[in-house]
């Protein structure tokens, strides 16, 4: 397996998904915009798994054991935004789920924090 192909590859689909996120949430798409905040930080994370193991990423869209898995020292406010991601991954995997939608000026802060979260693991990635 080629690691850095495995890791470009996932830092480029988080870095996709970004744009494709403040999309979403522009054209007032908050659910969706939120489930691919969630995806974001999903393939950051996944990124830095593959590159601390050597290993293809777990098939898991749990943020908080993928932060596990990648040996990050990340403090409790990443961890407690991850937490809030978690509740709109499931949106677009199960329709039935339908997860409390905050007004636009919560969801705008989430979609910048989603972005420093989404520098700050680029940051990291490449400084190993």
């Amino acid at each position: 397996m080629d690691i850095e192909k495995q890791v470009t590859y996932w830092i480029n689909g988080a870095e996709d998904d970004f744009e494709v996120a403040q999309i979403l949430i522009e054209k007032r798409r908050y659910l969706h915009g939120l489930f691919f905040c969630h995806l974001v930080i999903e393939k950051a994370l996944k990124a830095h798994v593959v590159k601390v193991t050597g290993q293809l990423a777990p098939k898991s869209h749990n943020l908080i054991y993928l932060s596990e898995k990648s040996n990050l020292t990340l403090d409790d406010t990443m961890l407690e935004f991850f937490g809030i991601l978690m509740k709109y991954q499931l949106e677009g995997r199960y329709p039935g789920y339908q997860p409390y939608v905050p007004e636009s000026r919560i969801i705008q802060g989430y979609l910048k924090e989603t972005k420093n979260q989404l520098s700050w693991l680029k940051e990291k990635l490449f400084s190993y």
